[in-house]
């Protein structure tokens, strides 16, 4: 290992709960843009297809989870322009700055701008301004490590945690105002959230280490007029094709999926072709595909808590307690009081182990086959009678959701930093988040076979393939590891 004074000074400072000092400001930083992220999505199904008269919009229910899976695939298929720009233009904490200030304008289109107008430039906003700010919070987390730190896993455990406070408080907020006042006033206090990040962000981005503000691989001056032509080239068939009918409503999610599918092979071929990148690198790349499939699998389920899960809350579920009856986007927040709680275990346990850790391969294997569990246990709280699910089941779904989470999901943050090629830091987090892009968009397209009459079937097939799937990973584990050339 270096010893060069950068290297033994990140080692040593250990001032945030064992962690880097820094730790503690991004850890901030990323708890507020998530209270608005999620404070905004706990309620934006519901303002979809509620009707007119309830404040919503009043689109078909099944075109809504579409749109929805379809608006979170787009979070994370833009993190490739946040990621480029990062690598080639500004460097990561220039992004991530300019990017907290198009989802708080975002958030205050939803708040203040009436009907689908509102929604659509609100959504593409804070889509592409969270797809920036997303993969260079995560990039800058790893330039706080030293390689072969044994603290780098539960460093993003911890970032994690900071992650579901804001996920935590924002769906309780955003709820009990959508309740009281209306879909408005609840997109307002996610941009009052968003400001409050950015405001924090400005006072402490000077404290960075010098190497957020690096540019890895600068974009050379001759060929910024090509990069410009491309983008204007991409923006023009991007409107021809919304006039044009072409890309609707209605297959919305099938176009982002097949989007996100074509950008990550893309990556995978630049990343394994590139003459930037070693041979020691490649195999690290390669060893990384059949984690991007298994994050693809696992985030198609998770991520149906804003759908599938949704519903399920608002239609199924008996949300009344002691006369009072809980709005249903409360539902979010239990997953994210889970995470608080064993966040700080998960992370405590990898430190613990050590050396001694399962490898991230068996990580992601152990998340999937939770996942599968998680949907099977839908199964006993089935009922025929709307509103009557039990609350307690919704609340031991959710626990193995989480457990699942913390399994895979900082993992997943983690081995991205330490399999990325040292040229592409910024643009291999966004391969990751592909992943989440890709499988976010299929839970969207999944939650159009819900039925709620028929949920059985449903929940069965779900959580059979995770765990499938978990478990063929784990057999594939020992050649991963051996792709993965001395990263675990």
């Amino acid at each position: 290992m270096s010893s060069s004074p950068d290297v033994d000074t990140r080692e040593e400072d250990r001032s945030f709960l064992g962690q880097p000092r820094m730790l503690a400001n991004l850890f901030s930083v990323e708890l507020w843009e998530r209270f608005s992220f999620y404070g905004m999505q706990g309620i934006l199904l519901y303002y979809m297809y509620f009707s007119v008269a309830d404040g919503g919009l009043g689109i078909d229910q099944a075109v809504a989870t579409g749109l929805v899976g379809a608006y979170g695939g787009a979070v994370y298929l833009s993190t490739i322009l946040g990621a480029w720009l990062a690598d080639r233009v500004l460097g990561s904490e220039r992004v991530l700055f300019y990017s907290a200030i198009m989802i708080m304008c975002g958030h205050i289109s939803l708040a203040v701008l009436p009907g689908a107008v509102g929604l659509a430039v609100g959504l593409v906003l804070v889509a592409v301004g969270s797809g920036g700010l997303k993969a260079t919070a995560t990039a800058l987390v790893g330039t706080l490590y030293a390689e072969g730190d044994e603290r780098r896993d539960a460093g993003f455990s911890i970032f994690y945690m900071g992650i579901n406070i804001g996920g935590l408080l924002g769906p309780l907020i955003t709820g009990w105002l959508q309740t009281s006042w209306g879909f408005h006033f609840g997109f307002a206090a996610a941009a009052v959230g968003m400001a409050i990040g950015l405001v924090q962000y400005s006072l402490t981005r000077k404290n960075l280490p010098a190497e957020s503000h690096d540019v890895p691989n600068p974009l050379p001056s001759s060929e910024r007029g090509k990069w410009l032509g491309i983008g204007a080239a991409a923006l023009v068939v991007i409107v021809v094709l919304l006039v044009t009918g072409l890309v609707n409503a209605s297959n919305l999610a099938t176009v982002v999926a097949g989007a996100a599918i074509i950008a990550a092979i893309g990556y995978f071929v630049l990343l394994l072709t590139n003459s930037r990148v070693n041979a020691v690198e490649r195999r690290r790349v390669a060893a990384f595909i059949p984690l991007f499939i298994a994050s693809a699998a696992f985030w198609a389920l998770f991520q149906q808590q804003f759908t599938v899960v949704a519903i399920y809350s608002e239609q199924r579920l008996d949300r009344t307690i002691f006369g009072w009856t809980m709005p249903p986007s409360f539902v979010q927040s239990i997953n994210p009081v889970f995470i608080i709680v064993f966040a700080a275990v998960f992370a405590a346990m990898w430190t613990k182990l050590g050396p001694r850790q399962p490898s991230s391969p068996l990580k992601f294997a152990i998340g999937l086959v939770l996942m599968g569990i998680a949907f099977l246990l839908f199964i006993p709280f089935s009922t025929d009678t709307p509103n009557s699910a039990p609350l307690y089941g919704i609340v031991i779904v959710l626990l193995f959701f989480t457990w699942a989470e913390l399994s895979l999901s900082p993992v997943g943050l983690s081995v991205a930093t330490k399999l990325a090629p040292a040229a592409f830091r910024a643009q291999m987090v966004a391969l990751f988040f592909l992943s989440v892009s890709l499988g976010t968009t299929l839970a969207g397209v999944l939650a159009g076979y819900y039925d709620p009459n028929d949920e059985v079937g449903y929940f069965t097939f779900s959580g059979v393939t995770a765990i499938v799937l978990g478990l063929a990973l784990a057999g594939a584990t020992p050649s991963i590891k051996k792709l993965m050339s001395g990263v675990r």
